[in-house]
């Protein structure tokens, strides 16, 4: 999608900055509301642009606003109809900004009520199916994942390190700690549950042909795994978020998270440790090749730090 600024300017940087943004082929929209803003005071200057030149346009922003006064809303715009610049329109590319990417993260990984829940019933649903038939226990491990927002939280992690955003480490790290423990405390209740009403045993989780693939994964399950933390990863920078289910999908971080519940559950140490580990592969996965993408996009795409 082509994007749209709203960016309030200080009267004094006004003029400077349209005059700097309208040498910008890619811009395509260019409006000036002088003295439009209330909160925060100011003119308000509405750019359309063309994806790639949405970080050029972000980099005179700073080159020219005082950064205590920078005020910048973005939105995605469906179409742009310029018949005069068909040619520069059709050519644009996908690829999410920084401060979206930044955002959307934030938004999905927050630790709230919701994000708890979620994580929660996913455990719950992965934990049944970890002790299920084949085709049951693929429709749970497939709900699980897009019911559970356990990308994001651990995505969170390498983009703030290659951003130098410290605190997006940290909030990353927190979340995927804390969602990821209601997720194995749900796993944990709900098998002690299941084992309470007689529906499973300890011999049945143990002797599930899933769950010996996830304590020892072939190379054809790695590679499922690796690819679907890089598919990830991709969906992220190109912000194809409504997809993001399907890297969860190819993982298998959730059914691990819910062997380590269903293990301590049964008594069987070495389930959970199996479990652990494999989710140490799958976490390891989504960290390194974020490092490596996002690294990249920032060498190679961006080239500039966030305004946040």
């Amino acid at each position: 999608m082509h994007r749209s600024f709203t960016i309030t300017v200080p009267p004094a940087h006004t003029d400077t900055l349209c005059q700097e943004l309208n040498t910008l082929e890619t811009v395509v929209g260019l409006t000036l509301h002088r003295g439009a803003s209330q909160k925060p005071p100011g003119d308000v200057v509405t750019v359309q642009v063309l994806n790639r030149g949405a970080d050029e346009v972000l980099r005179r922003v700073r080159a020219q606003v005082p950064e205590q006064q920078i005020s910048v809303a973005t939105a995605e715009l469906t179409s742009l109809i310029i018949p005069a610049q068909k040619k520069l329109v059709v050519g644009d590319k996908d690829e999410a900004i920084w401060e979206e990417m930044e955002s959307g993260l934030r938004y999905q990984a927050r630790i709230t009520p919701n994000y708890l829940y979620l994580m929660f019933l996913a455990g719950l649903v992965c934990a049944v199916g970890l002790v299920s038939e084949a085709v049951p226990q693929a429709v749970a491990f497939t709900a699980a994942a897009v019911i559970a927002p356990g990308f994001d939280p651990v995505a969170k992690v390498p983009l703030g390190i290659v951003l130098r955003r410290w605190p997006v480490v940290w909030h990353g790290l927190l979340s995927t700690v804390v969602g990821y423990a209601v997720l194995i405390g749900a796993a944990w209740l709900t098998m002690e549950g299941l084992l309470w009403a007689g529906e499973t045993t300890p011999a049945e989780l143990a002797g599930n042909s899933e769950v010996q693939n996830l304590m020892a994964p072939k190379l054809k399950e790695l590679l499922v795994s690796g690819g679907g933390a890089l598919a990830g990863v991709v969906m992220l920078a190109a912000f194809r978020r409504s997809f993001m289910a399907g890297p969860l999908i190819a993982q298998a971080i959730i059914p691990a998270a819910a062997l380590i519940g269903a293990g301590l559950a049964t008594s069987q140490v070495p389930l959970a440790w199996a479990g652990a580990v494999r989710f140490g592969l799958d976490w390891v996965g989504i960290v390194g090749f974020g490092l490596l993408l996002f690294g990249l996009k920032q060498l190679a795409v961006h080239r500039r730090r966030t305004l946040l």
